[in-house]
């Protein structure tokens, strides 16, 4: 059985070049999973042809809305539209479940008072805590990013495969640690050489790049500055629909 992670999403929170907001899809080892979940994710999903029922577990890095507020619309298709069975489980991190109860009631007036017919549940991780969750194993670790979204970076492993992924965090050396011997890093990449606090930009990533030990490195969650530089760098750059092979 192939393993990959496919770009449902590869895009920023304003939708840089045309591209939907994080979305990536894990499958490995027969695991289906997402790596966050923005708010067009349900649309992009839909215009890849992906069964958002087929999801066992979604992971999601910090609390910004381009890259957990799908999770609401997931779960309202899934109650409403697609008549789910099948359990579902959303990870992340201290807060998460109140967090995104909170916004399917704001976005949903009056949802709160609905039960899924299917299981549904919230799994709290913390950092350096390696989790079981469906088959897969998750260790979170501390980024660099707004300290209200409660932000991590996510390293799964399942089947034999890694893959670490940044979530939004400017350079921080526990990128090292997550990435040591991952099938691929799928880093956060908003900026070519504008610094911005609590975002990665190219530059910076370079400088470190000799420190990671990932067998592949592929650059995501760019803004108009990185996009305008995609054909001039070493690593690869996500698009929507891109599919890497682990």
């Amino acid at each position: 059985m192939n393993s990959q992670i496919r770009f449902v999403g590869s895009g920023d929170a304003f939708g840089s070049g045309g591209r939907f907001q994080t979305c990536i899809l894990g499958d490995i080892g027969g695991r289906r999973f997402l790596l966050d979940c923005g708010a067009s994710s349900l649309i992009a999903m839909q215009a890849q042809g992906i069964d958002p029922n087929s999801v066992e577990t979604i992971f999601l890095t910090h609390m910004h809305g381009d890259h957990c507020a799908g999770v609401p619309f997931l779960l309202m298709d899934a109650m409403l539209g697609s008549k789910r069975r099948t359990p579902l489980v959303v990870v992340g991190p201290d807060g998460t479940a109140a967090r995104m109860e909170q916004l399917r009631e704001a976005l949903f007036p009056g949802s709160s008072g609905m039960a899924p017919k299917f299981p549904y549940e919230y799994r709290e991780i913390k950092t350096g805590v390696r989790a079981e969750i469906n088959g897969i194993a998750a260790t979170a670790f501390a980024a660099s990013h707004t300290p209200q979204t409660n932000p991590t970076m996510l390293r799964v492993e399942c089947a034999g495969k890694t893959v670490t992924y940044t979530g939004d965090t400017e350079w921080t050396d526990a990128i090292i640690e997550a990435a040591d011997g991952a099938d691929v890093l799928v880093c956060e990449c908003c900026f070519y050489d504008k610094p911005v606090r609590s975002h990665m930009n190219y530059l910076s990533f370079k400088t470190n790049r000799s420190k990671i030990n990932a067998r592949s490195v592929v650059l995501t969650h760019m803004a108009p500055n990185m996009l305008e530089h995609v054909d001039e760098i070493e690593e690869r750059c996500a698009f929507d629909g891109m599919v890497v092979e682990l």
